[in-house]
């Protein structure tokens, strides 16, 4: 495996090792050794089909440290720095995570959350550091002009949830 740093302090790219044979292959995904202080104990498992947005989520207390990864399909994942005393506050980052590319995220607490999916089937597995905290939730509108995301989808398909989440400004008059 190889961990990849990115602009944002904190935010890691993981490049998973596939071991191909005639049956298929064998696919490393997440070792311990590379996140020791994180423990990991709350796992979850989304299905989407093609042009589905979801996000941009995050918990306002109890925040979780989260790795993503991509089971089968592929995804355009997006995170956005909203750690209050960060010099990338406010900044995004994005990246195709796939089957295929075997790439994976390490996202640190603090960190809105959403993607794309991009092929029939997306199957998106991902590992939290806390639990989810329903009356915690927050969500930022996907399409905030002032995030100036550039999704690969103009209309994607919405959760009713996600089509209500507010505005980066009113996420900041909020929470900070």
């Amino acid at each position: 495996m190889k961990i990849i740093s990115t602009k944002l302090r904190g935010l890691k790219i993981i490049k998973g090792i596939n071991f191909y044979d005639n049956r298929g292959y064998f696919r490393e995904t997440f070792k311990n050794k590379f996140f020791k202080r994180k423990k990991f104990i709350f796992w979850c498992m989304s299905k989407s089909r093609k042009n589905v947005v979801r996000g941009l989520h995050l918990q306002s207390k109890f925040q979780q440290d989260k790795f993503v990864s991509v089971v089968k399909g592929k995804i355009y994942d997006v995170v956005i720095d909203l750690r209050r005393n960060s010099k990338t506050y406010g900044k995004k980052y994005s990246v195709v995570l796939s089957e295929k590319n075997s790439t994976s995220l390490y996202i640190p607490a603090g960190f809105a959350h959403g993607f794309c999916s991009l092929e029939k089937e997306n199957i998106v597995f991902y590992g939290c550091t806390k639990y989810q905290s329903k009356k915690n939730e927050v969500g930022i509108l996907w399409n905030d002009p002032s995030l100036n995301i550039k999704w690969p989808k103009k209309n994607p398909v919405l959760s009713k949830k996600d089509k209500n989440n507010i505005t980066f400004k009113k996420y900041k008059n909020l929470y900070l």
